[in-house]
């Protein structure tokens, strides 16, 4: 199913893109995000949205107002790795193209987004460049990063958007907020694991996707305005931050790699801890605690992951240590 504009001659030749936009109780957000895909100057192929079991009158939006998206409907709620795997399985794009819906991208977003990834084959993901909602000349993101202390990184978080992260083209991920993946990669990997449930998903695949030899390209053009936690918040993000660290940690990372960056590792997770323990009292500190605690029961499956994962890898140990931020 098409989105509301047709598409010109001109684009007969290019791949084509399913944009999938999963939403979980979302009804106040589905305008402001559908509202901007609408108004694309490059449109997808076909709009899906992943209804993950909402209780509120998103489907009924949905009908009324947007006829041009084809909603696929969850009977339970799977966390964002469920709901956008089942996106994934409902479309036939070459380019999956993944946004929140608490997002609003620019016109020229997915024309820019998808463009390196019919230029370029060795790519797997792109990036959008993420803006603050409301500060829009503030960052949440320039591409996603990755410590040698085994915690993921926002380039420029919260940083003024003066163009000094633009120059940074090959990063290590993209946040699955809004990003495009060609589909042959996805499928070469395994896509999305539904095991981590929340948080780290897009991680963990960035992972999956470098040790296979798919970069990833940083695109400063593909701007898109983030309502920060507007769609999740509370103890949630806590919980499964702090288990999932570690699980990502273990299942990812080479093992010269976590040899040779084992005190950054002490380090970094460490301080993370130490630093809940001293706000102990507050929800989310305990949360991510209890995510810690959760992920040393988990570690035994972690391994058996890991020599699955690592035994896929198919590029130069440098190549990746080079798209690593090392700590100080």
């Amino acid at each position: 199913m098409s989105g509301p504009a047709t598409h010109g001659p001109e684009e007969e030749s290019r791949l084509r893109v399913s944009l999938i936009i999963p939403a979980y109780n979302n009804e106040r957000l589905l305008p402001g995000c559908l509202g901007a895909v609408a108004a694309q100057t490059r449109q997808p192929d076909e709009t899906v949205v992943v209804d993950d079991a909402s209780t509120d009158s998103t489907v009924r939006l949905l009908a009324e107002r947007y006829p041009w998206v084809r909603v696929v409907r969850h009977k339970r709620n799977t966390g964002f790795a469920g709901a956008v795997t089942s996106g994934i399985g409902a479309t036939r794009g070459e380019i999956v193209a993944l946004l929140n819906t608490d997002t609003e991208p620019e016109p020229g977003w997915l024309a820019a987004l998808v463009g390196p990834l019919e230029r370029d084959q060795s790519l797997g993901s792109s990036a959008s460049k993420l803006l603050l909602f409301d500060r829009r000349d503030h960052l949440q993101s320039a591409g996603d990063g990755y410590s040698t202390g085994g915690v993921p990184i926002n380039f420029g978080a919260w940083t003024r958007d003066d163009g000094r992260f633009d120059s940074r083209l090959d990063v290590f991920g993209a946040s699955g907020g809004a990003a495009a993946y060609r589909r042959s990669a996805l499928e070469e990997v395994g896509g999305f694991d539904l095991w981590l449930i929340s948080y780290l998903e897009d991680t963990d695949l960035s992972w999956r996707l470098q040790l296979r030899g798919y970069g990833c390209r940083f695109v400063p053009e593909a701007r898109v305005y983030h309502m920060i936690s507007a769609t999740s918040g509370g103890i949630r993000p806590s919980y499964f931050c702090g288990r999932n660290f570690p699980l990502v940690l273990a299942s990812d990372v080479p093992g010269p790699i976590l040899r040779r960056y084992w005190r950054h590792v002490v380090q970094e997770q460490g301080a993370i801890i130490l630093q809940a323990l001293r706000h102990a009292r507050e929800p989310a500190a305990r949360a991510r605690l209890r995510g810690y605690l959760a992920s040393l029961f988990l570690l035994p499956a972690a391994m058996r992951r890991r020599r699955r994962i690592q035994a896929q890898m198919r590029v130069p140990l440098d190549r990746i240590e080079q798209l690593l931020t090392r700590l100080s």
